[in-house]
């Protein structure tokens, strides 16, 4: 059994064609949903992309393991997929994204060499390294905003990409008509096709790195393959570029009184410069159909993929599993990217195929539910046949949903945190940065929002709201919901989520050792215990010293 995990970055839970998309057909997302069970109801712990991954990749909620926004290090030692998966005799692997950020200081601290196999576990995420590539190498007066080698930049210049970096002159932009660079940062420009050749650039780049680890390794493994596209910058090659046009773009799910007594945060969201660029309507009707170009390359990819897996015979012994780590704005709510948490945001696509029997009664259906990125790591220790270490892993594996089984006590709500410490409006919101933070809560119906620092909540009812355009907080007719909302945030809140060197079983399995290994405390006569346990203290002395 192998696992083949696929992350796409960016990608909107309704931009499918399984999903309901009414002009982007993706048949081979659609395929691998024919052939397993698609999740519709599947939510990210953070809408960013480190803190989302770092939950994805731990099986914890953010505030777990503390890496709560991108380039925030996870720290050293916190246990990680690859951790789990390698004591359950699974090898696990990646190839492209993670956006981890090592814990240097962390590693200095306890010796740890980056170029020894546990270093570079750390430093990478707990994966052994195929191929390692965030996928921005954006370059600014000050630098590089990642200061890594880009193994794609490499990939560039020996195909004959001749360019300090190559990523953004060709791959991630067009071409002026006088000759210039026409900048993909450029909304104006991602009409025009990238100036590369459409088997160089990123996406089918990856996919040939993935399937040459295949063809090399022997299982079992987990194979990380983890795209940047479609995430901006919104720029894709041809014949991807022309294929849709503002024909096919939707009206903005957004309504002017949204604006109206907005809650402090989401109107600083609305106001900052990503949501303004996404209220003009010609930069929506160039950037959407980019981005449904960028996702229609993603599922021929895909299908290329799935072509190997079944030339090889790999099919039959491998799981696929493919999600996102978080959505896209588009303009919707009058903002662009993430950050909060309406659901083109906060839910994701999840679609898992299982090749064993087991799985057969589940094929081509759909389940609702509620369902979050942290459950993808237990499902995968399950799938390895290992033992879950729920003490560690704050997930629930999905194999009962796959198996057409109806888990007991499965969650009845789902939870999603942002620290928006790092973004420079958060010291106008609250007094203190570590205040900065905001967690969502959502029931299958009832979807709030609270923010720290003194900031009433926000409120949606997705039953008669289901575009949440309405915020019930902002009067006091919903109280009541408010309250237990706030109660079942309360609950979770109280989890044990820090016990992690030691399970459940290993404390019980302790209960009276320290009896049996004679520490004998309270005790009048020694009756109160087994004589057994007293027995190696009733002995004759060797020498009475209290009568010299």
């Amino acid at each position: 059994m192998n696992i083949l995990f696929i992350m796409y970055d960016q990608l909107r839970w309704d931009y499918l064609s399984c999903a309901g998309h009414p002009h982007l057909q993706t048949p081979h997302f659609d395929r691998v949903a024919k052939m397993g069970v698609r999740f519709t109801n599947a939510y990210i712990q953070s809408p960013i992309c480190g803190a989302s991954r770092m939950s994805t990749y731990t099986g914890r909620y953010v505030s777990s393991h503390g890496a709560a926004w991108n380039n925030v290090p996870l720290r050293v030692g916190e246990p990680t997929m690859g951790d789990h998966l390698r004591e359950a005799g699974m090898e696990c692997w990646l190839i492209g994204k993670t956006h981890m950020k090592a814990d240097a200081k962390g590693m200095a601290r306890l010796g740890l060499e980056p170029d020894s196999v546990i270093g570079a576990r750390q430093a990478e995420c707990g994966f052994d390294v195929w191929v390692r590539d965030d996928g921005l190498w954006a370059e600014g007066k000050n630098g590089f905003y990642d200061d890594k080698r880009s193994p794609y930049n490499a990939y560039l210049r020996d195909k004959g990409y001749e360019s300090p970096n190559p990523w953004h002159d060709f791959a991630n932009s067009g071409v002026e008509e006088d000759g210039q660079v026409a900048s993909g940062w450029m909304h104006v420009n991602v009409d025009k096709p990238a100036n590369i050749r459409e088997e160089d650039s990123e996406t089918p780049w990856l996919t040939s790195e993935a399937i040459e680890f295949i063809d090399q390794t022997d299982g079992p493994w987990c194979a990380h393959v983890s795209y940047i596209k479609p995430h901006w910058p919104y720029v894709v090659p041809a014949p991807y570029h022309d294929m849709f046009g503002p024909n096919h773009v939707p009206a903005a799910n957004r309504q002017e009184a949204e604006k109206e007594n907005a809650h402090p945060v989401y109107n600083a969201f609305m106001n900052g410069p990503v949501g303004r660029a996404f209220w003009r309507e010609d930069a929506r009707e160039k950037v959407i159909p980019a981005y449904m170009g960028l996702i229609k390359q993603c599922d021929d990819q895909l299908g290329r993929l799935l072509d190997h897996l079944e030339a090889t015979g790999r099919m039959q012994d491998t799981m696929i599993v493919l999600t996102s780590d978080h959505g896209d704005y588009l303009g919707d709510h009058w903002m662009g990217e993430k950050d909060l948490f309406h659901d083109c945001s906060a839910k994701v696509p999840m679609i898992i195929y299982d090749p064993r029997p087991e799985a057969d009664a589940t094929r081509g259906t759909t389940c609702d539910a509620l369902v979050e990125q942290i459950d993808l790591a237990p499902t995968f220790v399950e799938a390895a046949g290992g033992t879950v270490a729920d003490h560690i892993l704050e997930g629930r594996s999905l194999m009962p949903w796959l198996r057409g089984e109806t888990p007991e006590e499965w969650r009845d709500y789902v939870i999603s945190e942002y620290d928006y410490s790092g973004r420079p409006f958060a010291l106008d919101l609250v007094e203190h940065l570590r205040d900065a933070r905001l967690f969502m809560i959502f029931d299958g119906r009832w979807k709030m929002m609270h923010a720290e620092g003194g900031h009433r909540p926000m409120l949606f009812d997705l039953e008669s709201d289901p575009d949440e355009l309405n915020d019930l907080a902002r009067g006091d007719a919903h109280e009541a919901e408010v309250a237990r909302l706030y109660g079942l945030l309360h609950g979770w809140a109280l989890r044990r989520s820090q016990k992690v060197t030691r399970s459940d079983a290993e404390t019980l399995a302790g209960h009276g050792a320290s009896l049996r290994l004679g520490i004998l405390t309270f005790l009048y006569d020694g009756s109160e215990v087994p004589e057994e346990m007293t027995e190696v203290y009733r002995r004759r002395v060797a020498q009475d010293f209290t009568t010299s």
